[in-house]
């Protein structure tokens, strides 16, 4: 069996000028055969989508002041900016429910309540600093139909499958968006070392190398 390696793919830095597909064909057409997945951080996929907000545009409620004092200081949505942006796109009352929810959840042992009722950016979002300069002064929205995406770069790329990540140093990573017949949750394992570089390294594409193989034998 050929052996399965991980590339990490430098580019320029990507902006909402840009349409993902034909960038990712553009850095790698070259590397890309058909036993091969491609990866991208999504991150990247949003701000090609202009799904971005930049904090001193946004109009900070007396809700998100309160809300955002319960979120563990890493989290995204622990600033006022990050929990405010959350609101303006799933609801001020929804997202405070669901803040309520998970509380009350916790105690009686059931957790991921306020990510399962808040709305399907309260896990996407990544606030300033959590993405590609200059978009790092930006909190930046998850991914619009992510799935499309991820099947229109397998099919530009003739490869076996795509997938958008969401992938962090904290060896956290995360299905965002799958080709078909893509094992995404395995897939993801291989990224949890987090080889996408989305500040200085620029690498925010990345080459799994004869993964067809890998998930054939699984």
């Amino acid at each position: 069996m050929a052996e399965m390696e991980l590339i990490p793919v430098p580019t320029r830095i990507l902006t909402e000028n840009d349409d993902i597909v034909d960038s990712i064909e553009h850095y790698t057409r070259q590397n890309v055969g058909k036993d091969d997945i491609v990866c991208c951080a999504e991150s990247v996929v949003a701000i090609t989508q202009g799904r971005f907000v930049r904090p001193e545009d946004l109009k900070i409620s007396r809700v998100a002041q309160f809300c955002c004092r319960f979120i563990p200081d890493y989290g995204s949505l622990a600033s006022p900016h990050g929990m405010q942006s959350l609101m303006d796109v799933e609801g001020k009352w929804r997202v405070a429910f669901a803040l309520f929810a998970g509380f009350l959840g916790k105690l009686v042992g059931q957790g991921g309540l306020f990510y399962k009722w808040g709305g399907e950016q309260t896990a996407l979002i990544d606030d300033v600093t959590g993405t590609m300069p200059p978009f790092d002064k930006c909190i930046v929205y998850g991914p619009k139909d992510p799935d499309d995406v991820a099947g229109r770069i397998k099919e530009r790329m003739g490869c076996f499958g795509a997938m958008i990540a969401d992938v962090n140093d904290l060896k956290r990573s995360r299905v965002v968006g799958v080709s078909k017949g893509l094992n995404g949750e395995l897939a993801a394992k291989l990224l949890i070392d987090n080889p996408f570089g989305n500040a200085s390294q620029k690498t925010p594409i990345c080459i799994i190398k004869n993964y067809r193989q890998y998930q054939e034998k699984q």
